[in-house]
């Protein structure tokens, strides 16, 4: 093989015709799920791999030159590994907001995804055809001949295209109008295109600067009582695994003892952190949300700090995904700051000295910011200390498909469990301080997760298809004995749909906060605090 030389236009065909063959099972699975393969569908199954084939040759013969051909091509491979193994493990589809989620994994989270499998993948699909790459001795013809040779070549390509779409036109017609999320599968040619779209979305956008927002924010002189508020972030966390919402095991034992307010119809900015942590501290709504918008404008931690509100924000997740940028900070995520570490740090270390923050602070209002681990997966069985293990036998793998659904499940919902007890500690804290504050509490997820159902795990796929596993997120608030609010209109209204446009408006009632920018229609607490 090595003996003899190779034309890149050969090298581009054996790899595209790999990538169809082993790296895009996840797509043909969903294909045939769709079309079940008959003796009447085999031929336009066929020119579906034909369109597939085409589609990589086009990709490799627009992106490859001389000067950077085997590099970029062994990138390639190595990549379109990797999105394989995560389609194929987690079912998970690579758009642009997956790619940002991506970029902003720390390692830690990075370590749960590392198994031997993705390995196997890298490997197999990626280290191997790569070296063979490497190894090959590649011929190229002169500029002029290589410009002719790459229009000849998109030409036969183009014209393959086109007579497969001519020739099973009923069944293309179907496959683009009605199913096209089948496409977020295609393997590479689906995640260049998010590539594409994340950097157009990143760099091609006017925002400049810092937009401020919200600088006439004030808290009215008749407002004479400190409020001491406590936002905890969830993660991850489902509302039909808190039996607060009736799910039939009692996740819940700790908080249903709490004169708990409970939203049980919550629906989440995004599917991914990155998403919605920005979206709900944001004056944009889910319709309106843009990454680049958002990170060039205030939140309502800045319109809090406006206003005179002390405000703190502590993390034992990746971060605060640019929200906090000008807040105070605090990383929970080691032993140096967080006293209460075994296999990974625990939520409840967040309010360790936090009294201390709050005593150091005599005038002004404090808001603090509690971002969870919550329920991150994979690897579930991490997110609870062992004496929260009520629910057995659990998943201990990254790799969920190893494990049985009641054990993947099991897993999960002793992290809820823990995050019953977190915020059972959130309240017990805030009721130390109930003499000298009115307190409150907001809880809500930022997005929620799947488990395996229909072969779908994590979170992050694109929002409009997305499942309400994903979408459809847990909310309670809990408030003090000299907090001022009407509890029983308030138990009517969490019987409404809200979701995290609600939530930068109704953060500015917890303080009473009066500005332009806030808007009633959009508060939770309007006409009831």
């Amino acid at each position: 093989m090595f003996s003899r030389t190779y034309s890149s236009r050969a090298v581009i065909v054996g790899v595209s015709l790999w990538w169809v063959i082993a790296a895009n099972f996840s797509f043909f699975r969903h294909v045939v799920e769709v079309y079940p393969l008959t003796r009447a569908s085999a031929l336009e199954l066929f020119s579906v791999a034909l369109v597939l084939f085409a589609s990589s040759v086009l990709i490799l013969t627009l992106l490859t030159n001389r000067w950077v051909f085997k590099p970029l091509v062994i990138l390639m491979l190595m990549v379109t590994a990797a999105v394989a193994y995560f389609m194929d493990t987690y079912d998970i589809v690579v758009d642009s907001h997956m790619i940002t989620n991506v970029l902003q994994t720390n390692a830690s989270e990075s370590a749960d995804l590392l198994s031997v499998k993705l390995a196997l993948y890298l490997v197999l699909l990626g280290v191997l055809p790569s070296w063979i790459v490497y190894r090959l001795d590649v011929i190229y013809p002169s500029f002029r001949k290589q410009a002719l040779e790459d229009v000849k070549t998109l030409g036969i390509v183009l014209g393959v295209v086109i007579v497969c779409l001519l020739a099973f036109s009923p069944f293309y017609t179907s496959f683009f109008r009605e199913h096209k999320p089948l496409r977020f599968y295609a393997n590479p040619s689906y995640y260049l295109y998010s590539v594409g779209k994340y950097v157009s979305k990143s760099f091609s956008h006017d925002y400049t600067g810092l937009k401020i927002v919200g600088e006439d924010a004030k808290i009215p002189a008749s407002d004479k009582d400190r409020e001491l508020v406590i936002l905890v972030v969830g993660e991850a966390a489902r509302w039909d695994h808190f039996s607060l919402n009736g799910y039939k095991r009692e996740t819940n034992p700790l908080l249903k003892k709490e004169e708990i307010i409970n939203f049980s119809n919550f629906s989440a900015c995004g599917t991914e952190t990155a998403v919605s942590v920005p979206c709900m501290f944001s004056s944009l709504t889910r319709e309106n949300y843009e990454g680049g918008r958002a990170e060039h404008t205030e939140n309502v931690l800045d319109v809090l700090s406006h206003a005179g509100v002390n405000v703190l924000w502590r993390d034992n997740n990746s971060d605060s995904k640019g929200v906090a940028l000008r807040a105070q900070y605090e990383d929970f995520k080691s032993p140096d700051k967080n006293p209460l570490c075994d296999v990974e740090c625990r939520d409840e270390g967040m309010l360790s000295g936090l009294q201390a923050y709050i005593d150091a602070h005599p005038k002004g209002d404090i808001v603090i910011v509690l971002h969870q681990m919550g329920n991150h997966g994979p690897a579930y069985y991490k997110r609870y200390p062992k004496s929260f293990e009520k629910f057995t036998p659990v998943c201990k793998s990254n790799q969920l498909e190893q494990c049985t659904p009641q054990e993947i499940t099991n897993a999960y919902d002793n992290a809820i469990l823990y995050t019953d007890y977190f915020l059972s500690r959130v309240i017990a804290f805030l009721k130390q301080n109930d003499e000298k504050f009115e307190t409150a509490m907001f809880y809500v997820s930022d997005h929620g997760e799947s488990l395996g159902e229909k072969g779908l795990y994590l979170h992050g796929f694109p929002y409009a298809i997305a499942p309400e596993a994903q979408t459809h997120v847990p909310a309670l608030m809990w408030f003090g004995k000299n907090f001022a609010i009407d509890r029983a209109t308030l138990r009517k209204k969490a019987q409404q749909s809200y979701s995290h446009d609600s939530y930068f408006h109704t953060v500015l009632n917890f303080t009473e906060i009066d500005s332009k920018v806030y808007n009633p229609e959009l508060d939770i607490l309007y006409g009831v605090h």
